[in-house]
């Protein structure tokens, strides 16, 4: 099934997002001149969500991605929550006082978030109510607990992070009279979601990641090449320091069990996510949860099961790993992804394509073309593509569709095949999970004038 070049490009366009922050007297004073997003599904309907939001009482702006498994639930309801709950874990307490008194009273609210949004990605309007609800219960602790000292930011993502997922866990176990609301949270909660966001306020750049989704800072040399360096690490059994925390965390008997084939109890990739009760919550707290839910709950074999070797849980945490990082020139753009992204590229590949497609400006490096027997004429081809991918960057207006077009239609050479591209895009949905994974992508602009 042949897709043409314009159809093709529907199908990477259709979820492409842009902000430009705005310029204030012909000057912008952020360090962030703008962002592009984007989503390619693999799954039907899409696990993965993406959030940007401009934080208002405070400075900053809050970027990020998050990659659901067992359905989508848990990646929803963070994608729409977390943020708040940062917001508010960086809210001086005169500030965090206003607002409760305003909810007191009725009167209309401080904004705290200015949301920037695709059409699709929408807010589950039903739980609202008691997201609203659980979000104010952690601002008056907050409140109470009150040590006068200013929130470190790095303090702050830790413990956004987990009292969110603490929140998820106690609405799961309290219910709601609303059946649909009760099925909701249920959902949620036993589904799981990993995630990684990125904080950015003036040259201070800080990362809280729980999970394999990766930020990746490009930064430019001075000979005008490209390179990555890393601000997350993946938490999953690729990583020793990983491991070796998880089996600090339980005793020696159970140390055979608790990786089996690169997985969590033999089970769950990442090390570290929300949701997931079920390497959470206790055997007996399951069951009752279970027995007591819609039947819905109870007819889905996935909640039904208890994982295998289950002695001691919590088996699995949503404490996010935090980096911080102090902005310089030559940082260039930021790079949030989940690991559809990664799986099929490398972050040197990442911070080459995406610095030639914002500057406009390509490296011709000597075409490689390791260890392939390449004729004359394929030689020729290749030659001619490369003339024509340099035409060809202007044609993305979004650099995070750019770089979907690559990992999805990239050859053995590095360049982006229209043939295979075609092909990849028209799998049906059933068979496209077994090719690749939902993508999603957002990438930061710095301002290096600011900076």
């Amino acid at each position: 099934f042949y897709l043409t070049p314009p159809q093709v490009n529907s199908i990477l366009k259709a979820n492409e997002y842009s902000f430009k922050v705005p310029e204030f007297d012909g000057k912008n004073v952020s360090s962030v001149l703008g962002f592009d997003s984007n989503q390619l599904p693999a799954n039907a309907p899409i696990e993965d969500r993406r959030s940007a939001a401009t934080c208002l009482q405070t400075r900053g702006m809050l970027l990020g991605v998050f990659d659901g498994h067992a359905g989508c639930a848990c990646a929803q309801a963070v994608s729409e929550r977390l943020f708040y709950y940062i917001a508010v874990s960086l809210l001086p307490h005169e500030t965090l006082l206003e607002i409760e008194n305003a909810v007191e009273s009725g009167r209309a609210l401080l904004p705290i978030l200015q949301w920037h949004k695709h059409p699709n990605d929408y807010f589950s309007k039903e739980a609202s109510k008691l997201y609203f609800n659980s979000l104010r219960t952690y601002w008056q602790e907050l409140i109470d607990l009150n040590s006068g000292e200013t929130t470190d930011v790095r303090e702050a993502l830790i413990n956004a992070f987990k009292r969110l997922d603490n929140d998820i866990s106690l609405e799961a176990q309290v219910g709601d009279p609303n059946s649909f609301l009760n099925y909701l949270v249920l959902r949620v909660a036993f589904s799981g979601a990993t995630a990684c966001v990125a904080h950015v306020d003036g040259v201070d750049l800080h990362i809280a990641n729980t999970g394999d989704s990766r930020a990746m800072l490009g930064v430019q040399e001075e000979d005008g090449s490209w390179s990555a360096v890393n601000l997350s690490y993946d938490h999953n059994a690729q990583n020793e320091h990983e491991v070796e925390r998880v089996k600090m965390e339980h005793p020696k008997s159970e140390e055979k069990s608790l990786v089996k084939q690169d997985r969590l109890l033999g089970l769950l990739m990442p090390f570290r996510a929300f949701g997931d009760v079920k390497f959470k919550w206790s055997i007996e707290l399951q069951k009752r949860v279970i027995e007591s839910g819609p039947d819905q709950l109870n007819d889905n074999e996935y909640t039904k099961f208890i994982p295998p070797n289950y002695y001691t849980p919590p088996y699995l945490t949503a404490e996010p790993e935090v980096i911080h990082h102090k902005l310089r020139p030559q940082d260039k753009f930021l790079v949030l992804a989940t690991d559809g992204l990664w799986e099929t590229m490398h972050r040197q590949d990442v911070a080459r394509i995406v610095g030639e497609y914002l500057t406009g400006v390509h490296h011709q490096q000597p075409i490689a073309v390791g260890g392939y027997k390449v004729t004359l004429g394929q030689m020729h081809g290749l030659l001619t593509e490369r003339r024509a991918r340099i035409s060809s960057v202007f044609e993305d207006q979004n650099a995070a569709t750019h770089l979907i077009r690559h990992a999805v239609g990239n050859n053995e050479f590095g360049t982006v095949d229209h043939e295979r591209l075609s092909k990849m895009l028209s799998l049906p949905e059933e068979l496209a999970r077994m090719y690749r994974d939902d993508i999603t992508i957002i990438v930061v602009q710095f301002n290096s004038h600011v900076i």
